[in-house]
């Protein structure tokens, strides 16, 4: 029992120590559609994270159904939680900045991350977003769940098109 113990102590240790390391996040296999840089800790190029659909998918996907000025009716939204998305690349600050294929750029109090359990959406009602449709990537809160959220103030934090994350 006891050897049992040792060598289940030097396994969880040594994952651990691997994960811990920066540069610890796997290289993109797929085209990265995601770099997160800033005041992060896990990186895998340059003092960034970058991630591919995969990746991105492997860190846990979560679904808000809500309203919002972009489409009409309820919709469902599929995504990583970016509260996760911050503590997987080890993310220690007050903001993200968000920028846009397009330039367009959003800045949100990281605290919104766990207040609202605000997503980066990757599929809206089961496909895929192109770009074409505010994809790849695209900041929604759960606009149904609090009156304060379906405000402009939080409708301008919903970037869409993400392709930068930049953590202050």
């Amino acid at each position: 029992m006891g050897i049992v113990r040792l060598v289940l102590s030097a396994v969880l240790a040594i994952c651990f120590f691997s994960y811990a390391q920066a540069d610890a996040l796997p290289q993109p296999t797929g085209k990265p559609i995601l770099t997160i840089s800033g005041n992060i800790s896990n990186t895998n190029a340059d003092a960034a994270a970058k991630f591919d659909r995969d990746m991105l998918e492997a860190v846990g996907l979560v679904t808000i159904e809500t309203h919002s000025p972009w489409y009409d009716g309820l919709t469902r939204f599929e995504g990583v939680s970016l509260k996760k998305l911050m503590d997987f690349v080890g993310a220690k600050g007050t903001t993200v900045t968000a920028v846009a294929l397009n330039d367009y750029v959003s800045t949100i109090p990281m605290a919104d991350f766990d207040k609202f359990n605000v997503i980066l959406a990757m599929k809206r009602d089961g496909n895929y977003m192109e770009v074409r449709e505010k994809g790849p990537l695209f900041v929604i809160y759960p606009y149904d769940t609090a009156s304060e959220l379906q405000t402009q103030t939080y409708y301008t934090r919903s970037a869409w098109q993400v392709a930068k994350l930049i953590v202050e």
